[in-house]
């Protein structure tokens, strides 16, 4: 079975399987990460996708050859695995999934002690060069090691006793909630929830499927969100939510079924936090602040911008050489086209890390749910970007006269490109 690194991304490994994901690469990174981070104790879990069980099974054998212990919750999501992580005390965490990804796809989301994420920056990149390494992989107990205990545990009711510590149960009022799991993992969590909650659920797509019968669970994407906003606009219900696939993600409609943009929900949390917490810092995301940064300045909070985007072409020695931020062009309706700003070291010119850049954040751009990549101004005198653009499938669409103006006062005209992701 072959093996490569191509489904290692910035944050987590997502590809097709079974060419990019498979049972040997699962396998490998069992044994891998239970070295890499002396792991004694491993939590993993899967979620609905067909391919997760064997997966999992993959990845359990890898990691009790190295002399690893693994807890197996069985199909959960992700935020599962990192509160059974921290909880149980764990070496480290392993969620197979991919998370909205289409159905044909898989991967996993890896955390280490107290479920601290486990990112390019901080051992993914080696593991995923390691991985595809063509030395063999004998499955047998490494030397030295004793073979790793194997438990099964349902940490369900844990974690539903941690979730109600997050609200005063006692003070809820009764609402008509319409909630929509999308066939994901959400639907068994959120019965065992509605036990202690004061709420009238309508919930559809609450069956887990790793089928998708109802199309990929990824509220992003517009044609998805009709589901959901259609039942709240017939029930008359005061609030639609629906869930991506491993349900570490939630949106919100409110009583009109409209969609609720994220970032209203960043400046709604902040309020809540200030009022527990007054003068606490708040981080979010420098996209999309005006609303965030309203609230913090009303209430007392103190901003911190998180950076965004990610810094990904490095040479040897460590130096970032070349970095692109991807974010939505538009908001509302729109806001299935991305768009990106990208820079690089200016004595790297000529190493094709630009090419790198667009090519990379087209891919990412594809897996976070976009649709299409938008460009609004390249400017006409930056011929090298606009010949790379044309190689790499973008179509200019046409041409704004002096739609852009030069440090030396004099004008340029602009150009808009896309690309069908």
């Amino acid at each position: 079975m072959q093996v490569t690194n191509k489904a290692f991304k910035a944050y987590d490994v997502r590809g097709v399987y079974p060419t990019e994901v498979n049972e040997e690469m699962a396998y490998r990174m069992g044994r891998i990460f239970s070295a890499m981070f002396a792991a004694e104790t491993v939590v993993v879990g899967h979620d609905i996708r067909l391919s997760g069980r064997a997966l999992v099974d993959a990845l359990t054998e890898g990691l009790r050859h190295g002399g690893t212990k693994v807890i197996d919750i069985g199909q959960c999501g992700t935020e599962m695995i990192y509160f059974a992580t921290a909880h149980l005390k764990a070496d480290g965490g392993i969620m197979v999934t991919a998370s909205h990804n289409p159905k044909e796809y898989n991967g996993m989301k890896l955390v280490r002690r107290d479920a601290r994420p486990v990112s390019s920056d901080t051992g993914l990149k080696e593991i995923g060069e390691m991985v595809a390494t063509t030395k063999p992989f004998a499955h047998q107990v490494v030397a030295g090691k004793t073979m790793g205990a194997l438990e099964q545990l349902d940490i369900m009711p844990a974690y539903i006793e941690h979730l109600l510590t997050y609200v005063d149960t006692s003070v809820l009022k009764p609402m008509k909630i319409v909630a929509n799991p999308g066939n994901g993992g959400a639907g068994p969590i959120l019965k065992e929830l509605a036990k202690h909650l004061p709420f009238e659920f309508i919930t559809l797509n609450e069956t887990p499927d790793g089928t998708f019968p109802n199309g990929v669970p990824n509220p992003l994407l517009l044609p998805n969100r009709e589901a959901t906003a259609k039942v709240v606009r017939e029930s008359g219900a005061d609030l639609g939510i629906a869930w991506d696939g491993d349900f570490d993600r939630c949106f919100l409609f409110d009583e009109k079924a409209e969609f609720i943009e994220g970032y209203y929900i960043v400046g709604l949390l902040a309020e809540v936090f200030l009022h527990k917490e007054p003068g606490a810092k708040i981080m979010f995301d420098p996209r999309l602040t005006w609303n965030t940064e309203a609230i913090l300045q009303r209430d007392g909070g103190v901003p911190v911008r998180c950076k965004s985007g990610h810094a990904f072409m490095k040479e040897d020695n460590g130096t970032v050489v070349g970095l692109y931020i991807l974010h939505p062009n538009n908001v509302g309706r729109c806001g299935h086209i991305a768009n990106a700003s990208y820079a690089v070291d200016s004595a790297c010119r000529g190493k094709h890390i630009g090419e790198q850049l667009v090519s990379d954040c087209l891919v990412q751009a594809r897996n976070n749910g976009f649709k299409l990549m938008q460009f609004n101004a390249v400017v006409e005198n930056n011929t090298h970007a606009r010949h790379l653009y044309k190689r790499l499938g973008f179509v200019q669409v046409g041409m704004i006269p002096n739609g852009f103006l030069m440090k030396d006062g004099s004008y340029q005209n602009i150009f808009l490109y896309y690309h069908v992701l």
